[in-house]
């Protein structure tokens, strides 16, 4: 069963506290103050973007069928195994961006220098240590979940029902009225 990032919508405050803990994550030093003393470039890779005002964080999407793996002329961009993220081999990298032209949602970016792809690896190297996302992890208003795919869908389905249900009693109340 494979694990995706999932977003509460409602609750994103904008605080963009999962983009600065995914940098720190995916930085050289782990750790914050480090990084500005060297002048380490942070590179987060979810991104809270803003529609009709309200905050959004956006993240990879970890596809079944991945267009940036597909994509990718060097085999740079692969998943290892089912259930497993994407990730991007910076070894085999050859900086042409295929890639980043290949994701639908845009969540695929290029180094400074142009050098190398990157793009959201779930933290691997955190999971490796028993631990979720850096974003997840960080979030205040828990707007962010790292779950695995068939219970969020079995609560998404649930949460529908509810609505229905509830949307139905309202409908027979104003009609009885």
């Amino acid at each position: 069963m494979s694990k995706h990032i999932t977003v509460t919508i409602d609750r994103c405050l904008g605080c963009h506290t999962c983009e600065l803990a995914c940098a720190i994550s995916h930085s050289e030093s782990k750790d914050i103050e480090t990084m500005m003393m060297r002048g380490e470039v942070a590179y987060y890779r979810i991104n809270v973007e803003s529609f009709r005002g309200l905050p959004v964080p956006v993240n990879c999407q970890q596809c079944d069928q991945p267009a940036c793996e597909i994509a990718c002329p060097t085999g740079a961009v692969k998943r290892l195994a089912p259930g497993k993220p994407v990730l991007v081999d910076e070894q085999k990298c050859i900086g042409c961006s295929m890639c980043v032209q290949a994701c639908p949602f845009g969540m695929i970016s290029m180094k400074a220098g142009g050098k190398s792809s990157y793009k959201c690896d779930l933290c691997i190297e955190r999971a490796a240590r028993g631990k979720g996302p850096a974003c997840v992890s960080s979030c205040p208003t828990r707007a962010l979940h790292f779950e695995d795919e068939q219970i969020s869908t079995r609560e998404k389905r649930i949460d529908t029902a509810q609505r229905l249900v509830a949307a139905q009693r309202s409908a027979e109340s104003q009609t009885v009225s």
